[in-house]
């Protein structure tokens, strides 16, 4: 299977035994000679790669010449596993896996995390992960509209007597999204497991420059939460980049020019 961009598709297996899971990634080879860091595409909950700022992204790499990684969760796209089994603990290992594979196989170790919505959650996780590794830089971080905490942020203190119930009962409730017509569903593994992984208890320190673009008008992530995040990170190289119109997708074509660039200065290490 490949895209306009000529990706490969392949996979590889994450856990053993009964938590196996097959993982779906789409390895965009860099130029001969590039020297500048490759993308890492984390998406957001319910997203997969084919989307449009996946595709963007990978669209930028080969103009630059560098390589670009994109994969599914387990439960989403082309991955196997079930969405309902889907924690941020397993969507991380998924994460770091795949940067492993990519590592190993397109012999850059320099990236740059790019992360939207949930995304940025895991990015922020999977840079506090990779710390303390030799083999591999990071060199930036782009979070959209990004939701770290969001499990106890977001959804814990909003919700109604019905999902509690729900959440007891069936260990999981579900709620409409405009994204689509299947109804978001969120199990009590996955809100119990957001609380180990919380990002915002303290000093986040990346050891790398963050680019944030927040949209103003975003009904599902407050633009006052991409405000909390960054007086959480430390140093002085935080950019937050608010969109006054821009929505929680922010997939306009202005919106996807921002997140771009900022994702072409990272890369480069300007």
């Amino acid at each position: 299977m490949t895209d306009d961009n000529q990706t490969a598709a392949d996979f590889i297996e994450v856990g053993t035994g009964s938590d196996a899971r097959r993982i779906a990634i789409a390895l965009q080879p860099q130029a001969p000679g590039n020297a500048l860091a490759h993308f890492v595409w984390l998406g957001g909950y319910r997203s997969d790669m084919s989307g449009t700022k996946a595709v963007e992204l990978a669209g930028l790499a080969a103009r630059l010449g560098t390589a670009c990684v994109r994969f599914d969760y387990s439960g989403h796209g082309a991955s196997g596993g079930a969405f309902t089994d889907g924690t941020i603990s397993r969507w991380l290992e998924e994460a770091l896996a795949v940067i492993d594979h990519a590592v190993k196989t397109l012999g850059s170790r320099r990236l740059v995390l790019v992360g939207s919505s949930m995304g940025g959650w895991i990015a922020l996780r999977a840079v506090a992960e990779l710390a303390a590794r030799q083999d591999i830089e990071v060199g930036g971080l782009v979070l959209i509209a990004p939701a770290p905490d969001f499990t106890s942020e977001l959804i814990e203190p909003n919700l109604t007597e019905a999902e509690r119930t729900a959440l007891a009962e069936r260990g999981q409730f579900e709620e409409p999204t405009p994204y689509g017509p299947d109804p978001n569903i969120y199990t009590l593994k996955l809100i119990e497991d957001g609380r180990k992984n919380r990002v915002l208890d303290g000093v986040i320190e990346t050891g790398c420059p963050v680019h944030i673009l927040q949209g103003m008008a975003d009904p599902d992530v407050p633009h006052a939460h991409a405000v909390r995040l960054m007086e959480h990170l430390s140093g002085d190289d935080v950019v937050l980049t608010m969109i006054r119109d821009g929505d929680h997708r922010l997939s306009r074509p202005q919106d996807i020019a921002k997140i771009l660039d900022a994702a072409d200065v990272l890369a480069r290490g300007d």
